[in-house]
């Protein structure tokens, strides 16, 4: 019975996830992503402490890919200056996060959250009134 309460809530959690997504405007969906970074990172720190490296490995994988995609998705022609800065922020995350997985490095996992938080801090900081993305021809 326990297996199949877990089998539901995790079933749920997913459903949810996949629903914020579908509803997301593109503001809200890198305000996922970003969370999604800081919650692998936090789970890789925990993973670290316990001595599960098979478990640290994967969180820092997925960190990796999140942070990747949102430097990859950056608009470096509308963005310059900003999106410049913010690709070499990102870039760094994975460094730190490459280097704690490979030493077990407590602080560079430690660096690389408290990057992706501010990152995620300054985001959900924009007024509701800016969040809007315009297309190639809006003013």
């Amino acid at each position: 019975m326990y297996g199949t309460n877990r089998q539901f809530a995790e079933q749920y959690r997913k459903v949810g996830v996949s629903t914020s997504v579908v509803d997301a405007d593109p503001h809200k969906l890198v305000a996922l992503l970003l969370a999604g970074a800081c919650e692998r990172i936090r789970t890789a720190e925990a993973a670290l402490q316990r001595s599960d490296q098979a478990r640290k490995g994967k969180a820092i994988g997925e960190a990796c890919s999140i942070v990747g995609h949102l430097d990859g998705s950056l608009d470096h022609e509308a963005g310059g200056e900003i999106a410049a800065n913010l690709s070499a922020l990102y870039e760094f995350v994975i460094v730190r996060l490459t280097e704690g997985n490979l030493h077990n490095d407590p602080a560079a996992l430690k660096d690389a959250l408290n990057l992706m938080m501010e990152i995620d801090s300054a985001w959900n900081a924009i007024p509701g009134d800016q969040r809007q993305i315009r297309g190639a021809g809006a003013p």
